[in-house]
């Protein structure tokens, strides 16, 4: 996103994604960059740029355009750095950053920018009635529970404990609901993790409601949420409230009874059967639930970039190929295509190899997927296993690991090597796509951390971030 312009008694963030491929409106509109109270909400082109700049917001690379992604997977043992740069998350990845850690406080502020920005927009549409057709404000307004949702989800995950500790009795996030054009309102208390989480599915129920079934292009469907996209991120809540039955019924609305798995309903998601064509352009298969779009003209910046990170051009984290990485983990051989295809020797900077899951160059404009059928099969597996039917979950291991390596034979499994077969295969089917610290903490697990030569256990305060000093400084109620 550019031309950000802050200004107190507006929203504040209005403007449009710039996409050089996109013949939609949607992602044309022009921006807004000084708009009175009066005026914001007064025409559809300017309700539109509060729509896009929301989207924009949340795609930053203090959030989710890099480093939620980044900073989740080098916490674990999955990656080794080569550049010790503070600026790439090397404190986080040695397990000793702090409150005044500049980089994890700029993903809190980004966060709850985003939040504000979904909170004046869901106003804005209620104070405005009729600008846009109501099925349009409808949309807008699943569109914003959508995206506040899954910023709430990232910051709890990141600055909280995980709900499976106590139930989510533990101390959360001050749960922001109302748009703040001053600071009047700064002091707040936290709400629980159970608090938060009652919020992020809410906001997803109403979400998928409201929402489309589909878009006109290819585009939209995938940079755009639509009731899947609610429904496929509920699925990730719900594993990580360990709610298993809320997973399988949530699920089901996405994935058929049995193989081949796919969605029959609103958009027809399936696995692609080329695994690297998932993170190839143009990025939007139906694989692709939902993803973050990046441009020329609109790229997250330069240190906050996945491909940045791990690609072989720059390399600031290579693969660890030592016992601890799944790099070696004999469920990840080398006739797996996610490894043959997804990876690659780097020898000029290391012995050891790199991802080219993001395979761009500089300025590393590669979409960033935030929800993939893959993870919803995987997400389900995992509930199946824990809750449900063994046969199935079985099955749906199977699917998402035979794509890339149709050969591979699990063998037989009681139900604790199924369980564990689905995490390891999460490991490798999401590998450099944010997920593997939080699916140790979800599960309550100690993180073994490479870059701190340690397994954190959950009672060490490295085990989650803690609330930036900016927030403490200016919030008297924490």
């Amino acid at each position: 996103m550019k031309n950000i312009s802050k200004r107190a008694g507006i929203l504040t963030l209005v403007l449009g994604i710039s996409l050089s491929s996109c013949k939609d409106s949607f992602l044309e509109a022009i921006p807004e960059t000084s708009l009175s109270d009066a005026t914001v909400f007064a025409t559809p082109d300017r309700i539109l740029s509060q729509v896009n700049g929301l989207y924009g917001s949340a795609k930053n690379g203090s959030l989710y355009g890099g480093r939620y992604q980044i900073y989740n997977d080098i916490r674990a043992e999955e990656f080794i750095n080569r550049t010790t740069n503070t600026v790439t998350g090397y404190t986080t990845y040695q397990g000793n950053q702090d409150p005044s850690d500049t980089y994890i406080a700029s993903f809190w502020t980004r966060g709850y920018l985003t939040i504000n920005m979904a909170n004046l927009l869901l106003e804005g549409l209620d104070a405005n009635p009729g600008v846009v057709s109501d099925q349009l404000a409808t949309n807008y307004r699943g569109e914003a529970k959508f995206v506040r949702a899954l910023t709430y989800f990232g910051l709890v995950q990141f600055f909280a404990k995980p709900y499976a500790l106590d139930n989510g009795a533990s101390p959360g996030l001050p749960l922001r609901l109302k748009g703040e054009t001053t600071s009047d309102n700064n002091d707040l208390a936290r709400s629980t993790v159970a608090q938060i989480y009652d919020q992020i599915l809410k906001d997803l129920n109403e979400a998928e409601a409201a929402l489309p079934d589909n878009y006109s292009t290819p585009e939209l469907r995938t940079t755009r949420a639509h009731k899947n996209s609610a429904i496929a991120l509920k699925t990730r809540v719900m594993l990580a409230k360990k709610d298993y039955q809320g997973v399988i019924t949530e699920a089901n609305k996405l994935v058929s009874a049995t193989a081949p798995f796919k969605s029959s309903n609103r958009v027809a998601h399936e696995l692609l059967a080329d695994v690297v064509a998932v993170f190839r352009a143009p990025y939007t298969t139906l694989e692709n639930i939902f993803s973050f779009p990046m441009s020329v003209n609109d790229a997250p910046g330069t240190q906050n970039q996945i491909g940045y990170y791990f690609n072989a051009g720059n390399v600031e984290y290579f693969i660890n190929t030592g016992p601890t990485g799944i790099y070696s983990n004999p469920q990840f051989p080398a006739t797996d295509a996610r490894k043959s295809k997804l990876t690659v020797a780097t020898t000029s900077v290391s012995a050891n190899p790199s991802s080219t899951k993001f395979s761009g160059v500089s300025p590393y404009i590669d979409y960033v997927p935030m929800i993939r059928y893959a993870e919803v099969l995987l997400n389900l597996a995992e509930a199946e296993a824990e809750a449900g039917s063994l046969v199935r979950a079985r099955a749906l291991l199977d699917a998402v690991h035979h794509r890339s390596d149709p050969t591979y034979d699990f063998g037989t499994l009681d139900k604790a090597g199924l369980i564990q077969a689905i995490l390891t295969e999460r490991r490798i089917e999401l590998f450099a796509e944010g997920f593997r610290s939080n699916d140790i903490l979800r599960r309550a697990q100690p993180l073994n951390s490479f870059g701190a030569g340690a397994v954190i256990q959950p009672t060490d305060n490295r085990y989650i971030f803690a609330i930036p000093v900016i927030e403490t400084q200016t919030n008297k109620a924490l």
